[in-house]
């Protein structure tokens, strides 16, 4: 073992736990608190190896993971940015910044490898990286879902801002995205999402 080596990794780690603090804006399915990012994480894990029979074609799965365990990594610098906040599109160069700093904790290719998982999941161009993407943007859909549409109603959210921000899912997974359109429609008729 190299110990100096593993003993930067370890300091990775140590940076890397500091996303258990990281509140995000909804809530546990079963209502009881916010989620943080690392729950987040794992939950998006879960669903993509549980769903991964629905992606649009063949998918390294270990590619997906990866790219979901480290996706909101860089909010330890960053933070958490609301996906329907007027600042969301400006929040890319903070994150930048902060997976340059994050991931360079690293032996430089180990490094590299996560800046560039990072990078692909944010430009969604790959199989891989469409698939990821439908699940850290189904579960908080999920969650207000089970929540009665509680951040939506907090936040104004509307039926036509769900569907902008979430249009690309089909991209990862049509069945899954046919499965939202019928769930944002159920939200509307139950009252959890404004019909506008």
């Amino acid at each position: 073992m190299d110990k100096s080596r593993f003993l930067q990794q370890l300091d990775f780690i140590y940076e890397m736990d500091k996303v258990k603090h990281i509140v995000r804006k909804t809530k546990l399915f079963d209502g009881s608190r916010l989620e943080n990012d690392a729950e987040h994480s794992w939950t998006i894990c879960l669903m993509a190896v549980l769903f991964r029979e629905y992606s649009n074609e063949q998918i390294d799965i270990g590619k997906v993971l990866m790219m979901l365990l480290i996706h909101d990594i860089v909010e330890i610098d960053a933070g958490d940015t609301f996906l329907y906040a007027p600042d969301r599109e400006t929040a890319h160069w903070k994150e930048q910044a902060a997976a340059e700093r994050i991931f360079g904790i690293l032996p430089e290719e180990q490094s590299k490898g996560f800046l560039a998982a990072w990078e692909e999941f944010e430009a969604r161009v790959t199989t891989e990286a469409k698939f990821a993407s439908v699940f850290d943007r189904l579960e908080p859909v999920l969650q207000n879902y089970k929540n009665g549409g509680e951040t939506w109603k907090k936040n104004g959210i509307t039926k036509q801002m769900v569907l902008e921000k979430n249009k690309h899912l089909g991209e990862g997974s049509v069945e899954i995205w046919y499965f939202f359109l019928e769930l944002i429609d159920m939200c509307v008729q139950k009252g959890y999402l404004e019909d506008r």
